[in-house]
């Protein structure tokens, strides 16, 4: 029985490697393609809705019709990216600053006082409590969860990211590496996800980052490869 349950495990691996982002990537296509067509079709100028946001910095210094633009065509040329798995990873991490984003200036709640009462926020709906917005961000948030997949594990074989590393011989390259770096990457992309809507968690993690790279730079030791 453990033989035919490691062989079974095995094998989904295997198929993994090549089926489990390309789920991911068609809809995730499907959705950041739609939003940004529907953006384009309403016009090069932002519409009112959008222009009276109150967006974080520095997209907050932007003018309102230069992020209309930025989010339009971002939504658009990253989610053909990742239906073709090119440059994966940028698109992923491009589709998370709009989503982010998004979430600071339309879904967080205005106000809250404890994560309990910030977890109301996770809803599809806009839900009133004392006349006050306590959020709507479950669908964004189940965007980011989504993204974060590709961002740290790329497109997966049935990509053409994949197909470059095949002509230009690089496979040999692509192993994954676990060292202080590799966390304080990830460190650094969790503050980026947070710095915009809790603030201090993202000022923890940025800091994490930095021990993690200052850490990194004394042991200077081979970076460990993941295991397979």
């Amino acid at each position: 029985m453990t033989r035919l349950i490691n062989a079974i495990r095995l094998r989904l691996d295997g198929a993994g490697l090549w089926l489990a982002p390309l789920g991911l990537r068609l809809l995730l296509f499907y959705e950041f393609f739609n939003a940004g067509t529907n953006k384009l079709g309403a016009g090069s100028e932002a519409p009112g809705w959008f222009a009276g946001q109150d967006f974080p910095v520095p997209f907050g210094l932007l003018p309102a019709n230069l992020n209309w633009l930025l989010v339009t065509w971002g939504e658009i040329l990253a989610a053909v990216l990742l239906l073709l798995g090119l440059f994966t990873r940028f698109a992923a991490f491009t589709l998370v600053v709009i989503t982010t984003v998004a979430i600071a200036a339309v879904h967080w709640p205005e106000s809250w006082s404890s994560l309990s009462q910030l977890w109301e926020g996770y809803s599809v709906s806009r839900v009133m409590d004392d006349d006050e917005f306590r959020g709507n961000f479950r669908i964004p948030l189940l965007f980011l969860a989504m993204l974060l997949p590709l961002l740290f594990a790329g497109g997966g074989r049935l990509s053409l990211d994949r197909l470059i590393l095949r002509l230009t011989d690089n496979l040999d390259s692509d192993q994954p590496m676990v060292d202080a770096t590799a966390f304080a990457i990830a460190a650094l992309v969790g503050a980026i996800m947070t710095i915009w809507l809790i603030p201090s968690w993202g000022l923890v993690l940025f800091a994490l980052a930095v021990a993690l790279l200052v850490r990194g730079r004394m042991t200077s030791r081979p970076p460990r490869h993941a295991d397979p």
